[in-house]
């Protein structure tokens, strides 16, 4: 029944520059599941060639891009290593490298950061955020907001399989009424509690991160505290990830 739907169009299609997905456009995409998917016994070099020709690529060209790669995640020693013998971080890299080596138009990325530790996880950031700057599409799935922040344009949030929030992220965060002011400086909190429209105030490393309800609460704060020695003072919107949590956690309680 789904099949025939979708065959049908009464669910929607996914095109690709109006194109039907088909295996005429598959050479330009790119993906990169959760969970592993490597051929573990071929060796790395084996794995690219033959990844890299299903794409349609040349094996100059797949090996180039594989040196390529594997040296800018210092991982060239084991190009004829096999992928079972690999760490899980080091085949967490290889499967990257898989994913991206057709530097592919469209690459769809499932929690990429997975498993991997802080410095390797910078390595695929930059690398994303180079294929973006080339004009690559990315689809990009994760359960953690600040990465969604610094990579996306669009985003859609869903919760049990209903759309709780899509659109541009600058509107989403500009339409967001709450914000958040920085300040930095010699402050009375217990003053800063009594501004009507505060609702909340938190100490962040140097920082106070005081939450107000709008705009309009803005004027009055910077009133408050402009008799003392301040440093900084600036006005934000939330982030994405407060966003999702009153979003999300106002869905579950109704």
């Amino acid at each position: 029944c789904f099949l025939e739907d979708f065959k049908s169009g009464k669910i929607g299609k996914i095109t690709l520059d109006d194109n039907n997905i088909s295996y005429d456009v598959t050479d330009q995409i790119g993906f990169l599941t959760e969970e592993r998917s490597l051929l573990v016994k071929l060796t790395v070099k084996e794995q690219a060639l033959f990844y890299g020709t299903l794409k349609g690529m040349k094996e100059k060209k797949i090996l180039e891009r594989l040196d390529y790669l594997l040296d800018k995640f210092g991982v060239l020693e084991y190009k004829d290593k096999k992928i079972k013998e690999l760490s899980k971080g080091n085949q967490q890299k290889i499967q990257f490298i898989m994913a991206v080596i057709n530097s592919p138009k469209l690459l769809i990325l499932d929690e990429p950061f997975s498993g991997l530790d802080p410095f390797n996880i910078e390595l695929f950031k930059q690398e994303i955020l180079e294929l973006k700057e080339k004009g690559s599409m990315i689809i990009f799935s994760s359960h953690r907001m600040e990465h969604v922040e610094l990579f996306c344009n669009k985003i859609l949030v869903l919760a049990k399989g209903k759309t709780l929030l899509h659109g541009c992220l600058d509107e989403i965060k500009n339409e967001y009424k709450r914000k958040n002011v920085i300040i930095n400086g010699d402050i009375d909190i217990d003053e800063i509690k009594k501004v009507k429209g505060v609702v909340g105030i938190e100490k962040i490393g140097l920082d106070y991160e005081v939450k107000i309800e709008d705009d309009s609460v803005n004027e009055v704060l910077f009133n408050a505290v402009k008799k003392h020695k301040i440093n900084k003072y600036i006005l934000n919107a939330p982030s994405l990830h407060e966003i999702f949590i009153e979003r999300v956690g106002e869905y579950y309680e109704g």
